[in-house]
């Protein structure tokens, strides 16, 4: 099992505050966009998607 660390920690917490900025119902189309694009980097950075 490779060991977990805290690159691959901080990714993941990036993630989750993108994913959280994500939900605001007052997001500007333009910054959702922005944002989906952020994730789906991320995601692949690290192998989810």
């Amino acid at each position: 099992m490779k060991p977990y660390t805290c690159t691959e920690y901080r990714q993941e917490m990036i993630l989750l505050g993108l994913q959280r900025r994500l939900n605001d119902p007052n997001l500007d189309p333009e910054e959702k966009k922005a944002l989906e694009a952020q994730i789906r980097k991320i995601e692949k950075e690290m192998d989810m998607g």
